[in-house]
């Protein structure tokens, strides 16, 4: 049976995980895969805020879980947008977008969960 500190540890893994994939995914496709412009977008510029909270998550700060997982929203709507007004590949690109919200979504809302229950 899993305990308490391995929950905490995959469920940080999750969200760390997901978080860099956001970032990757966000800089490659306004960047590579799908830029608005040949040559690239300075819509990349919107995979910054994401970089703001991976030190938060890396040190397993509390605040920094519950407040990318109201953040990730903004991104998760962009991929809905996106998803139905783009063109393949960018549609494509917004469907793994919102599955990786999701995800971060998932992992940081079980992860401050899991330590809330097992706090005092």
């Amino acid at each position: 049976m899993p305990t308490h500190s391995d929950a905490v540890d995959r469920t940080r893994m999750l969200a760390v995980a997901s978080l860099l994939a956001l970032i990757v995914l966000s800089l490659a496709w306004e960047l590579v895969l799908a830029p608005l412009r040949p040559g690239g977008s300075w819509l990349a510029l919107k995979s910054l805020p994401l970089c703001v909270p991976l030190a938060g998550l890396l040190k397993n700060r509390m605040y920094t879980y519950r407040w990318v997982s109201m953040v990730v929203w903004l991104y998760f709507t962009e991929g809905v947008v996106r998803a139905w007004g783009d063109a393949p590949p960018g549609n494509t690109l917004a469907l793994l977008e919102i599955a990786l919200c999701l995800s971060l979504f998932v992992a940081c809302a079980l992860h401050v969960r899991i330590r809330l229950k097992a706090s005092p």
